[in-house]
C-alpha cells in the first residue's frame, strides 16, 4: 500500500505540532522530537509505502523501525490526514471526470480502510425511491442525480402546468400536461445517462401502494402531497421495509424536513401520536382548513429539495452520521434560516414501529 498525505500545513510550536486540514480547525499534536514533523515531511514527498517513508525518513537523520513508521501512521489514519494513492479515483479517466467533485468532497472522511472512491462507487450502486417529484422532489431528484446516486424509482401520479414552474425546474412549457414522473425521468435519462431511473405514474392512496416498489431499494426519500395523510402513508411503507425515511416540505413560512431510521429512531407516526391535530389551538385547528396549494417559489424549494438530499447522503454512505434522525428540522427563512431541532417522542404503542 502506498500512503498519500491530504491536503494540509503543519508547524511546530514549542514541543507540539501544529497541523491545520480545514481553516476552522487546528490539530495539535505532542512532538518533542520531532519525529512527526519530520514524517509528515516525508510523507509531502510523495506517495510511500511504510519501509519507503521508514529509507527517507532515515535519509533525514530520523531512525524508526518498520512497526514505528506503521503505529504513527495509524495514528495519522485516526486523524484524518491519510489515505490510500490506489483509491483516490473511480480507475476509469470518464468516471473520475464526472465524478470529480464528488471525489474531493468525500476526501476528508476518507481513511486507509474506506477511500474516496469507496463513498462514491456506493453511490452509484444506491437505489432511492423518490415519492413525488413536484415542489419538493423536482429539486431532490436533481440533487440525487448531481450526486451520481445509480437508481432512481419516481413515483408521480400529477401532470405537468404551468402553475409548477415557479419552483420545479425540471420541467419545460412543452411538458405541460404530461407526466411528471414520465418528464422527470426523461431529464435524469439526459442528465446522466449512466443513470437508471423508472418512472411510476401512480396514485398513492394507502401504504400498499407503494410496497410492490420497495424491493432493492436502500432509501425513501421525498414528499407527496395531495392527502393530509400522505407522509404517514410513505412512512408506514418505508419503516415496515426497514428502509431509511427522508422527508419534508415546505410553505411561505417555514423549511421543515425529517428523516427515520427504522428500529434506531421514533417514526413519524409516533410523532404523529404525540402530537394529534387539532391539539395546538386555532392556528393547527384552523391549518386543514387552508387551502393545501402553498406558494412555493423556487430558492425554498430547492433549500429543502437539498437538505433531504444531504440526509439522504449521510444515510446512503453514512460519511457522518444523520442530522435529522427522529427528529423534525424547522428553518424559518424570516430568521436567517435558524434551525430548531424537535426530538420525535418514541410511541411504545405505535402500530408502524418494529418491536
Amino acid at each position: 500500500m502506498r500512503i498519500v498525505l491530504k491536503e494540509c500545513a503543519w508547524e511546530p510550536l514549542g514541543g507540539e505540532l501544529l497541523v491545520l486540514t480545514d481553516p476552522r480547525e487546528v490539530i495539535r499534536l505532542r512532538d518533542q522530537d520531532g519525529q512527526v514533523g519530520a514524517l509528515l515531511t516525508a510523507l509531502d514527498e510523495g506517495p510511500g509505502t511504510v519501509a519507503g517513508l521508514r529509507d527517507r525518513l532515515a535519509a533525514a537523520g530520523v531512525e524508526l523501525d518498520e512497526d514505528a513508521v506503521r503505529a504513527a501512521i495509524e495514528g495519522l489514519d485516526a486523524l484524518g490526514l491519510v489515505e490510500c494513492e490506489s483509491d483516490l479515483t473511480l480507475g476509469d479517466p470518464a468516471l473520475d471526470a464526472r465524478h470529480a467533485s464528488t471525489l474531493a468532497f468525500f476526501g476528508p472522511y476518507a481513511t486507509l480502510d474506506r477511500p474516496r472512491a469507496d463513498f462514491v462507487n456506493q453511490l452509484r450502486r444506491s437505489h432511492v425511491l423518490v415519492a413525488g417529484v413536484g415542489a419538493t422532489g423536482s429539486s431532490l431528484v436533481q440533487c440525487l442525480a448531481g450526486l451520481g446516486v445509480g437508481r432512481l424509482t419516481l413515483v408521480d401520479r400529477g401532470e405537468v402546468e404551468p402553475g409548477d414552474f415557479a419552483g420545479q425546474f425540471l420541467y419545460r412549457h412543452a411538458d405541460i400536461g404530461a407526466s411528471k414522473a414520465e418528464r422527470a425521468a426523461a431529464w435524469v435519462r439526459a442528465y446522466d445517462p449512466c443513470a437508471e431511473v423508472r418512472p411510476v405514474d401512480r396514485w398513492i392512496s394507502g401504504p400498499d401502494d407503494l410496497k410492490d416498489l420497495l424491493d432493492d431499494v436502500d432509501l425513501v426519500a421525498g414528499g407527496l402531497d395531495g392527502h393530509p395523510e400522505a407522509h404517514l402513508w410513505v412512512n408506514e411503507a418505508a419503516v415496515r421495509a426497514g428502509l431509511p425515511l427522508v422527508v419534508g416540505g415546505a410553505t411561505r413560512s417555514e423549511i421543515t424536513y425529517c428523516s427515520v431510521d427504522p428500529g434506531r429512531t421514533p417514526c413519524v407516526q409516533c410523532d404523529e401520536n404525540n402530537h394529534p391535530a387539532g391539539a395546538g389551538g386555532f392556528a393547527e385547528r384552523a391549518r386543514g382548513r387552508l387551502t393545501a396549494r402553498t406558494a412555493l417559489i423556487g430558492p425554498p424549494a430547492l433549500q429543502i429539495g437539498s437538505l433531504i438530499a444531504y440526509e439522504a447522503l449521510r444515510y446512503l454512505t453514512r460519511f457522518e452520521e444523520p442530522r435529522a434522525a427522529g427528529a423534525l428540522i424547522t428553518l424559518d427563512p424570516s430568521n436567517g434560516m435558524v434551525q430548531e431541532h424537535r426530538p420525535f417522542t418514541p410511541d411504545p404503542g405505535c402500530p408502524v414501529c418494529p418491536r
